[in-house]
C-alpha cells in the first residue's frame, strides 16, 4: 500500500512539472489601459514593431532597454505563446508570433510607460 502512495504522489509531481512547462509564463493584469499581458512579476509585456514573426530585432542596447522574455530551454509552446530562438542562442516567448519584452522603466505591476515609446512599442493584450 506504501508504494502505490508513493507512486501516486510521484505521478502527481510529474504531471506538476509538465505542467509547469506548457504554459507561458504569462498572466493578466489591470493597467490604466485596461487588461494587459505581464510577465510571473507582474511587470507588463509589449510588442516591437521592428520584429517579424518568429524574430526578434532587439538586440544590444535594445535589449538592455527592453529585456526579453526569456524561455527556458525546455520550455514548450502553448497556443497563442511560442518560443523563438534568438540570433545570440537564446529564446524567447512570444505571442501570435511576436516577441515579448519588458520596459525597463516600469516599477510596478500595472505600470505602462513603455507604450508607444519611439511610435515603435505596443502593449501586449490577451
Amino acid at each position: 500500500m506504501k508504494s502505490v502512495k508513493f507512486l501516486s504522489v510521484v505521478a502527481a509531481g510529474a504531471l506538476a512539472a509538465a505542467a509547469a512547462f506548457a504554459a507561458a509564463p504569462v498572466k493578466e493584469v489591470e493597467s490604466a489601459k485596461g487588461k494587459v499581458l505581464a510577465g510571473e512579476n507582474g511587470m507588463t509585456l509589449y510588442t516591437f514593431k521592428k520584429d517579424a514573426k518568429g524574430v526578434s530585432n532587439c538586440y544590444d542596447d535594445c535589449a538592455k532597454n527592453w529585456p526579453p522574455l526569456m524561455a527556458a530551454s525546455d520550455a514548450k509552446a502553448d497556443g497563442a505563446y511560442s518560443i523563438i530562438d534568438r540570433k545570440d542562442g537564446t529564446k524567447q516567448w512570444a505571442k501570435d508570433g511576436m516577441p515579448l519584452y519588458y520596459w525597463v522603466k516600469d516599477k510596478k505591476m500595472g505600470d505602462i510607460t513603455g507604450d508607444g515609446v519611439g511610435g515603435n512599442w505596443d502593449l501586449a493584450k490577451p
